[in-house]
Protein backbone atom coordinates (compact mmCIF):
# COMPACT_ATOMS: atom_id res chain seq x y z
CA UNK A 1 0.00 0.00 0.00
CA UNK A 2 1.18 3.57 -0.93
CA UNK A 3 2.92 5.56 1.89
CA UNK A 4 2.53 9.30 2.15
CA UNK A 5 5.48 11.00 3.84
CA UNK A 6 4.18 13.40 6.38
CA UNK A 7 6.77 15.90 7.94
CA UNK A 8 7.15 15.48 11.85
CA UNK A 9 6.14 18.66 12.80
CA UNK A 10 2.82 18.74 10.71
CA UNK A 11 2.08 15.02 12.61
CA UNK A 12 2.92 16.40 16.29
CA UNK A 13 0.77 19.73 15.81
CA UNK A 14 -2.22 17.41 14.73
CA UNK A 15 -1.78 15.00 17.58
CA UNK A 16 -1.86 18.49 19.74
CA UNK A 17 -4.68 19.88 18.30
CA UNK A 18 -6.96 16.37 18.75
CA UNK A 19 -6.25 16.27 22.58
CA UNK A 20 -6.74 19.59 22.63
CA UNK A 21 -9.97 19.78 20.94
CA UNK A 22 -10.99 17.06 23.05
CA UNK A 23 -10.49 18.82 26.15
CA UNK A 24 -6.76 17.98 27.32
CA UNK A 25 -5.38 20.37 29.02
CA UNK A 26 -2.25 21.80 26.98
CA UNK A 27 0.80 21.17 28.99
CA UNK A 28 -1.09 17.53 29.15
CA UNK A 29 -1.74 17.42 25.91
CA UNK A 30 1.76 18.06 24.93
CA UNK A 31 3.06 15.43 26.77
CA UNK A 32 0.53 13.05 25.26
CA UNK A 33 1.99 14.63 21.76
CA UNK A 34 5.34 14.30 22.90
CA UNK A 35 4.74 10.51 23.84
CA UNK A 36 3.02 9.55 20.44
CA UNK A 37 5.23 11.04 17.91
CA UNK A 38 8.28 9.99 19.99
CA UNK A 39 6.78 6.68 19.28
CA UNK A 40 6.54 7.45 15.17
CA UNK A 41 10.25 8.95 15.39
CA UNK A 42 11.67 5.49 16.58
CA UNK A 43 9.92 3.68 14.03
CA UNK A 44 7.38 2.47 16.46
CA UNK A 45 4.07 2.84 14.32
CA UNK A 46 2.19 0.81 16.09
CA UNK A 47 2.25 3.40 19.24
CA UNK A 48 2.29 7.00 17.15
CA UNK A 49 -0.28 8.39 14.95
CA UNK A 50 -1.47 5.38 13.96
CA UNK A 51 -2.88 5.19 17.60
CA UNK A 52 -4.46 8.89 18.01
CA UNK A 53 -7.41 7.26 17.08
CA UNK A 54 -7.75 4.59 19.81
CA UNK A 55 -7.50 7.33 22.39
CA UNK A 56 -9.63 9.74 20.38
CA UNK A 57 -12.72 6.82 20.64
CA UNK A 58 -11.89 5.93 24.35
CA UNK A 59 -12.44 9.63 25.26
CA UNK A 60 -15.28 9.95 23.29
CA UNK A 61 -16.86 7.16 24.48
CA UNK A 62 -16.21 8.10 28.17
CA UNK A 63 -13.58 5.44 28.84
CA UNK A 64 -11.23 7.82 30.63
CA UNK A 65 -10.62 11.48 31.81
CA UNK A 66 -8.98 14.29 29.84
CA UNK A 67 -8.85 16.07 32.90
CA UNK A 68 -6.16 14.19 34.67
CA UNK A 69 -6.22 14.32 38.62
CA UNK A 70 -3.74 11.94 40.39
CA UNK A 71 -3.62 11.19 44.03
CA UNK A 72 -0.92 10.24 46.47
CA UNK A 73 -2.30 7.21 48.24
CA UNK A 74 0.56 6.86 49.95
CA UNK A 75 4.53 7.94 49.81
CA UNK A 76 7.65 7.38 51.70
CA UNK A 77 11.13 9.15 51.29
CA UNK A 78 11.80 6.40 48.38
CA UNK A 79 8.50 4.96 46.87
CA UNK A 80 5.18 6.37 46.18
CA UNK A 81 1.63 4.65 45.28
CA UNK A 82 -0.58 6.88 43.10
CA UNK A 83 -3.86 6.68 42.31
CA UNK A 84 -4.58 8.01 38.54
CA UNK A 85 -8.69 8.54 38.75
CA UNK A 86 -8.79 6.82 34.92
CA UNK A 87 -6.62 10.30 33.69
CA UNK A 88 -4.63 10.41 30.54
CA UNK A 89 -2.23 7.56 31.00
CA UNK A 90 0.37 9.57 29.26
CA UNK A 91 0.56 12.33 31.79
CA UNK A 92 0.35 9.65 34.92
CA UNK A 93 2.87 7.92 33.67
CA UNK A 94 5.05 11.06 33.33
CA UNK A 95 4.63 12.57 36.68
CA UNK A 96 5.16 9.04 38.41
CA UNK A 97 8.41 8.41 36.51
CA UNK A 98 9.52 12.42 37.14
CA UNK A 99 8.25 11.50 41.06
CA UNK A 100 10.56 8.45 40.54
CA UNK A 101 13.40 9.73 39.10
CA UNK A 102 13.36 12.85 42.09
CA UNK A 103 13.49 10.39 44.69
CA UNK A 104 16.36 8.83 42.77
CA UNK A 105 18.48 11.50 43.10
CA UNK A 106 18.18 12.27 47.19
CA UNK A 107 18.12 8.49 47.89
CA UNK A 108 19.45 6.87 45.03
CA UNK A 109 16.61 4.82 44.38
CA UNK A 110 13.16 5.73 43.71
CA UNK A 111 10.03 3.40 42.83
CA UNK A 112 6.40 4.72 42.28
CA UNK A 113 3.63 2.04 41.42
CA UNK A 114 0.50 3.55 39.81
CA UNK A 115 -3.27 2.28 39.65
CA UNK A 116 -6.63 3.03 37.86
CA UNK A 117 -4.60 4.73 34.98
CA UNK A 118 -4.48 4.35 31.03
CA UNK A 119 -2.95 2.98 28.47
CA UNK A 120 0.68 5.07 27.87
CA UNK A 121 2.18 5.04 24.73
CA UNK A 122 5.49 3.23 24.73
CA UNK A 123 7.19 2.40 27.80
CA UNK A 124 10.15 3.17 26.57
CA UNK A 125 9.79 7.20 26.53
CA UNK A 126 9.60 7.50 30.49
CA UNK A 127 12.55 4.90 31.18
CA UNK A 128 14.75 7.29 28.33
CA UNK A 129 13.44 10.19 30.98
CA UNK A 130 15.56 8.16 33.65
CA UNK A 131 18.64 7.77 31.32
CA UNK A 132 18.47 11.12 30.03
CA UNK A 133 19.34 11.98 33.42
CA UNK A 134 22.17 9.84 34.76
CA UNK A 135 20.32 7.00 35.84
CA UNK A 136 18.71 3.49 34.87
CA UNK A 137 15.24 3.56 34.35
CA UNK A 138 12.31 0.46 34.25
CA UNK A 139 9.41 0.76 33.34
CA UNK A 140 6.51 -2.36 33.11
CA UNK A 141 2.57 -1.73 32.60
CA UNK A 142 -0.21 -4.48 32.45
CA UNK A 143 -2.78 -4.13 29.76
CA UNK A 144 -6.25 -5.72 28.88
CA UNK A 145 -6.04 -9.17 28.45
CA UNK A 146 -4.44 -10.93 25.42
CA UNK A 147 -1.74 -13.38 26.17
CA UNK A 148 -2.53 -16.98 26.75
CA UNK A 149 -0.85 -18.61 29.23
CA UNK A 150 1.31 -21.57 28.23
CA UNK A 151 -0.51 -24.49 26.94
CA UNK A 152 -3.52 -22.67 27.50
CA UNK A 153 -6.03 -20.95 24.60
CA UNK A 154 -7.66 -18.44 26.42
CA UNK A 155 -6.21 -14.95 26.83
CA UNK A 156 -5.36 -13.82 30.36
CA UNK A 157 -2.19 -11.10 30.42
CA UNK A 158 -1.70 -8.19 28.49
CA UNK A 159 0.98 -7.61 25.97
CA UNK A 160 2.53 -6.71 29.64
CA UNK A 161 5.53 -4.64 28.14
CA UNK A 162 9.05 -4.51 30.07
CA UNK A 163 11.36 -1.26 28.92
CA UNK A 164 14.54 -0.70 30.66
CA UNK A 165 17.03 2.29 30.02
CA UNK A 166 20.88 2.29 31.52
CA UNK A 167 22.93 5.60 30.26
CA UNK A 168 25.87 4.95 28.29
CA UNK A 169 29.00 6.81 26.45
CA UNK A 170 27.64 6.26 22.84
CA UNK A 171 25.33 8.28 20.66
CA UNK A 172 22.14 7.18 22.46
CA UNK A 173 21.37 4.92 26.02
CA UNK A 174 20.60 1.04 25.87
CA UNK A 175 17.15 1.02 25.79
CA UNK A 176 15.51 -1.95 25.61
CA UNK A 177 11.49 -2.13 25.11
CA UNK A 178 9.19 -4.83 24.00
CA UNK A 179 5.98 -6.45 24.61
CA UNK A 180 6.20 -9.61 26.14
CA UNK A 181 4.32 -11.45 23.67
CA UNK A 182 5.81 -12.04 20.28
CA UNK A 183 3.54 -8.96 19.00
CA UNK A 184 1.56 -6.89 20.34
CA UNK A 185 -2.14 -5.64 19.70
CA UNK A 186 -1.00 -2.12 17.69
CA UNK A 187 0.99 -4.64 15.12
CA UNK A 188 -2.32 -6.57 14.29
CA UNK A 189 -3.71 -2.80 13.41
CA UNK A 190 -0.87 -2.14 11.49
CA UNK A 191 -1.45 -5.00 9.58
CA UNK A 192 -4.43 -4.73 9.32
CA UNK A 193 -4.39 -1.00 8.04
CA UNK A 194 -1.69 -2.29 5.84
CA UNK A 195 -4.08 -4.95 4.34
CA UNK A 196 -1.12 -7.64 5.42
CA UNK A 197 -1.76 -11.08 7.21
CA UNK A 198 0.18 -11.62 10.10
CA UNK A 199 3.00 -14.49 10.37
CA UNK A 200 1.67 -18.14 11.60
CA UNK A 201 2.95 -18.22 15.29
CA UNK A 202 2.27 -14.97 16.10
CA UNK A 203 -1.72 -15.80 17.24
CA UNK A 204 -3.92 -18.32 17.89
CA UNK A 205 -7.83 -18.92 18.05
CA UNK A 206 -9.83 -20.38 20.37
CA UNK A 207 -9.15 -24.01 19.34
CA UNK A 208 -5.08 -22.94 19.96
CA UNK A 209 -4.63 -23.19 15.93
CA UNK A 210 -2.43 -20.37 13.96
CA UNK A 211 -4.85 -17.43 13.12
CA UNK A 212 -3.02 -14.59 10.74
CA UNK A 213 -6.25 -12.27 9.39
CA UNK A 214 -5.65 -9.66 11.12
CA UNK A 215 -9.44 -8.16 10.97
CA UNK A 216 -11.26 -11.41 12.46
CA UNK A 217 -7.65 -11.23 14.63
CA UNK A 218 -8.59 -7.77 16.34
CA UNK A 219 -12.55 -8.72 16.19
CA UNK A 220 -11.92 -12.52 18.19
CA UNK A 221 -9.03 -10.59 20.78
CA UNK A 222 -11.98 -8.42 21.73
CA UNK A 223 -14.59 -11.32 22.04
CA UNK A 224 -11.74 -13.43 23.86
CA UNK A 225 -11.54 -16.00 20.81
CA UNK A 226 -8.31 -15.04 19.43
CA UNK A 227 -4.80 -15.17 21.75
CA UNK A 228 -1.40 -13.16 21.04
CA UNK A 229 1.16 -16.19 21.97
CA UNK A 230 4.20 -14.83 24.69
CA UNK A 231 7.69 -14.82 23.66
CA UNK A 232 8.66 -18.60 22.59
CA UNK A 233 5.82 -18.85 21.32
CA UNK A 234 3.33 -22.08 21.63
CA UNK A 235 3.98 -24.89 23.82
CA UNK A 236 7.24 -25.57 25.86
CA UNK A 237 9.66 -26.40 22.89
CA UNK A 238 11.21 -22.97 22.12
CA UNK A 239 10.74 -21.67 25.55
CA UNK A 240 7.18 -19.94 25.80
CA UNK A 241 6.82 -19.88 29.42
CA UNK A 242 9.40 -17.60 30.02
CA UNK A 243 7.53 -15.41 28.09
CA UNK A 244 4.30 -16.25 29.83
CA UNK A 245 5.95 -16.17 33.49
CA UNK A 246 7.41 -12.44 32.30
CA UNK A 247 4.43 -11.19 31.75
CA UNK A 248 3.29 -12.28 34.75
CA UNK A 249 5.95 -10.98 36.56
CA UNK A 250 4.53 -7.74 35.15
CA UNK A 251 1.06 -7.82 36.23
CA UNK A 252 2.81 -8.60 39.84
CA UNK A 253 4.19 -5.20 39.78
CA UNK A 254 1.41 -3.34 37.89
CA UNK A 255 -0.95 -4.47 40.56
CA UNK A 256 0.16 -6.00 43.85
CA UNK A 257 2.22 -2.99 44.75
CA UNK A 258 -0.61 -0.74 44.54
CA UNK A 259 -4.02 -2.80 45.00
CA UNK A 260 -4.12 -2.47 41.24
CA UNK A 261 -6.55 -4.39 39.00
CA UNK A 262 -5.48 -6.99 37.29
CA UNK A 263 -6.09 -10.25 34.60
CA UNK A 264 -9.91 -9.96 32.99
CA UNK A 265 -10.45 -6.58 35.71
CA UNK A 266 -8.66 -5.17 33.14
CA UNK A 267 -11.00 -5.87 29.90
CA UNK A 268 -13.09 -2.33 30.43
CA UNK A 269 -16.21 -4.21 31.49
CA UNK A 270 -17.73 -4.04 35.11
CA UNK A 271 -19.47 -7.80 36.40
CA UNK A 272 -22.96 -6.21 34.77
CA UNK A 273 -21.54 -5.72 31.46
CA UNK A 274 -21.43 -1.75 31.25
CA UNK A 275 -18.93 -0.32 30.12
CA UNK A 276 -16.18 1.21 32.42
CA UNK A 277 -12.54 2.34 31.98
CA UNK A 278 -9.43 -0.26 32.09
CA UNK A 279 -8.21 0.48 35.49
CA UNK A 280 -4.25 0.02 34.34
CA UNK A 281 -1.82 -0.19 36.46
CA UNK A 282 1.93 0.50 35.83
CA UNK A 283 5.46 0.31 38.00
CA UNK A 284 8.71 2.69 37.56
CA UNK A 285 12.24 2.54 38.57
CA UNK A 286 14.59 5.12 38.76
CA UNK A 287 18.32 4.64 40.07
CA UNK A 288 20.84 7.18 39.87
CA UNK A 289 23.81 5.61 38.89
CA UNK A 290 26.07 8.45 41.17
CA UNK A 291 24.72 6.38 43.99
CA UNK A 292 26.55 3.84 43.13
CA UNK A 293 29.95 4.47 40.88
CA UNK A 294 30.89 7.88 38.73
CA UNK A 295 28.16 8.24 35.90
CA UNK A 296 30.98 8.87 33.55
CA UNK A 297 32.50 5.50 34.66
CA UNK A 298 29.05 4.07 34.57
CA UNK A 299 28.49 5.04 30.79
CA UNK A 300 32.08 3.68 29.67
CA UNK A 301 31.38 0.47 31.17
CA UNK A 302 27.48 0.31 29.32
CA UNK A 303 29.02 1.99 26.24
CA UNK A 304 32.17 -0.93 26.65
CA UNK A 305 29.28 -3.64 26.79
CA UNK A 306 27.37 -2.16 23.75
CA UNK A 307 30.44 -2.09 21.12
CA UNK A 308 31.98 -5.38 22.45
CA UNK A 309 28.61 -6.98 21.37
CA UNK A 310 27.98 -4.90 18.15
CA UNK A 311 31.93 -6.30 17.31
CA UNK A 312 31.50 -9.76 17.97
CA UNK A 313 31.31 -12.43 15.24
CA UNK A 314 28.70 -12.30 13.09
CA UNK A 315 26.14 -14.80 11.56
CA UNK A 316 26.85 -15.95 7.80
CA UNK A 317 25.57 -13.12 5.58
CA UNK A 318 24.78 -11.01 8.20
CA UNK A 319 26.70 -7.13 8.06
CA UNK A 320 25.98 -5.79 11.49
CA UNK A 321 25.09 -6.48 14.60
CA UNK A 322 22.37 -4.05 16.64
CA UNK A 323 21.86 -3.18 20.63
CA UNK A 324 19.16 -2.29 22.14
CA UNK A 325 18.12 1.76 20.79
CA UNK A 326 20.51 1.67 18.00
CA UNK A 327 17.69 1.30 15.52
CA UNK A 328 15.70 3.31 16.67
CA UNK A 329 18.06 6.01 17.11
CA UNK A 330 18.67 5.77 13.23
CA UNK A 331 15.24 5.53 12.81
CA UNK A 332 14.93 9.33 14.00
CA UNK A 333 17.66 10.37 12.02
CA UNK A 334 15.97 9.34 9.18
CA UNK A 335 12.41 10.11 9.93
CA UNK A 336 13.35 13.89 11.13
CA UNK A 337 14.44 13.95 7.39
CA UNK A 338 11.71 12.23 5.19
CA UNK A 339 8.67 12.38 7.51
CA UNK A 340 6.22 10.02 9.20
CA UNK A 341 5.12 7.22 6.49
CA UNK A 342 1.01 7.12 6.88
CA UNK A 343 -0.84 4.59 4.67
CA UNK A 344 -4.34 5.42 3.05
CA UNK A 345 -6.01 3.94 5.92
CA UNK A 346 -4.38 5.82 8.56
CA UNK A 347 -5.08 9.09 6.48
CA UNK A 348 -8.96 7.90 6.63
CA UNK A 349 -8.67 7.84 10.36
CA UNK A 350 -6.71 11.30 10.24
CA UNK A 351 -9.68 12.88 7.97
CA UNK A 352 -12.19 11.23 10.23
CA UNK A 353 -10.69 12.83 13.45
CA UNK A 354 -9.76 16.07 11.32
CA UNK A 355 -13.56 16.81 10.16
CA UNK A 356 -15.31 15.74 13.42
CA UNK A 357 -13.46 18.35 15.69
CA UNK A 358 -13.08 20.65 12.90
CA UNK A 359 -9.56 21.03 12.70
CA UNK A 360 -7.96 23.07 10.06
CA UNK A 361 -5.20 23.40 8.38
CA UNK A 362 -4.16 19.97 7.30
CA UNK A 363 -6.23 19.72 4.12
CA UNK A 364 -2.85 19.66 2.06
CA UNK A 365 -1.80 16.49 4.25
CA UNK A 366 -4.70 14.00 4.85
Amino acid sequence: MKLKKIPVDVIERFILDVFTKLGVPPEEAQICADVLITADLRGIESHGVGRLKYYYDRIVADRQTVQTTIEVVKETAATAVLDGQHGMGHVIAHRAMRMAMDKAKQYGLGAVAVRNSSHFGIAGYYTLMAAREGMVGLCVTNARPAIAPTLGAEPMLGTNPIAFAAPSDMAFPFNFDAATSIIQRGKVEVAARAEKPLEPGWVIDAAGRPATDPDTVLRDLGAAQAALLPLGGAGELYAGYKGYDLATIVEVLSASLCHGAFLKDLLGFAPDGSARPYMLGHFFLAMDVAHFVPLEASRRTTGEIMRALQSSRKAASQERIYVAGEKEYENEKRIRQEGVPVNRNLRAELQLMRDELEIEGYEAYF
